[in-house]
């Protein structure tokens, strides 16, 4: 039986875990493979639908920042060692800047578009949305030409071919792994695509929303509906989250049918800069990962 897999790429290596085990290989400035093996509990939530899509993205965020400081810590000398410290400034920082970045802003320049949410809720999140997306492909393209994250992407492209690899049946070899692409419609990248999409959607429903419940909404000043409908946005991101994961979940078991292909194109494109074609070192450390869960 084919377990559930899934992966990130890290410093120097690949992150890759099943429902019951999390492994992290990397590449040692000496040229060596180093393993790190956790065993996962099991959250009983994580299997309710809908609701686990929530669980699943916290889970992701806080594990998926531990290894990669993790494997960025087997680059250092043992006096340039990361602290606990430093793992709780890294989540606070970036969880601080993806919502200033990524909420904040493309909400604030779709205000000065002249387009008022209370009155035209689609048209206005459709052009915050766009906004975002902008914002988004400019940074993933923007990093890409950094040497350090190329090969972070390159690991990436391992990643996903050990995992299309070992799905496939095939034997883990490098030689096998390498015929495989470098796209998966599993994908983080792919997610955070949805979770745009999705929260086109749900955004443009909410201000209908809020003035159904409250009749006296219009008739308060600009800054106190916005003071109601920003904060509403940034609660509903589990929300969101959580359907955008059973959409992922659903376009990858039924990637036959046209509409759920037409879902996931627009990930699998954009993972064609977030995924480079690694090296056969690399697939080989991606590999060592998955065998270890497996």
């Amino acid at each position: 039986m084919v377990e559930h897999i899934g992966g990130q790429a890290v410093i120097e290596g690949v992150m890759m875990r099943s429902p019951t085990k999390l492994a992290v290989s990397v590449r040692l400035p000496n040229n060596k493979i180093k393993t790190k093996k956790e065993r996962l509990k099991k959250n009983k939530y994580a299997k309710w639908p809908f609701f686990r899509g929530a669980v699943i993205l916290i889970d992701t965020l806080v594990k998926g920042t531990k290894v990669l400081l993790w494997s960025a810590d087997q680059q250092l000398d043992e006096h340039e060692k990361i602290t606990k410290r430093d793992v709780f400034l890294t989540l606070f920082f970036t969880f601080s800047i993806t919502l200033l970045f990524f909420v904040a802003l493309p909400y604030v320049l779709a205000i000065f578009s002249g387009v008022k949410e209370e009155v035209n809720p689609i048209l206005f999140n459709l052009i915050d949305g766009v906004i975002k997306i902008v914002l988004f492909l400019g940074y993933v393209i923007g990093i890409s030409f950094m040497k350090d994250i190329r090969r972070v992407f390159q690991y990436h492209g391992a990643e996903h071919k050990a995992v299309h690899c070992y799905e496939a049946g095939k034997k883990l070899t490098v030689a096998n792994a390498k015929k495989f692409t470098t796209l998966h419609t599993r994908c983080g990248t792919s997610f955070l695509i949805i979770v745009l999409m999705i929260s086109i959607l749900v955004f443009s429903i909410l201000p209908i929303l809020v003035i159904s419940v409250y009749s006296g909404f219009l008739d308060l000043g600009f800054w106190l509906q916005k003071g109601i409908l920003f904060p509403l946005r940034i609660l509903l991101i589990p929300f969101i989250a959580a359907i955008s994961y059973e959409v992922l979940k659903a376009s990858d078991k039924y990637s036959k049918f046209k509409v759920l292909k037409l879902i996931t194109m627009p990930g699998l494109l954009v993972q064609k800069i977030t995924t480079k074609e690694p090296s056969n070192k690399q697939i080989e450390v991606a590999i060592k990962s998955l065998k270890e869960v497996l």
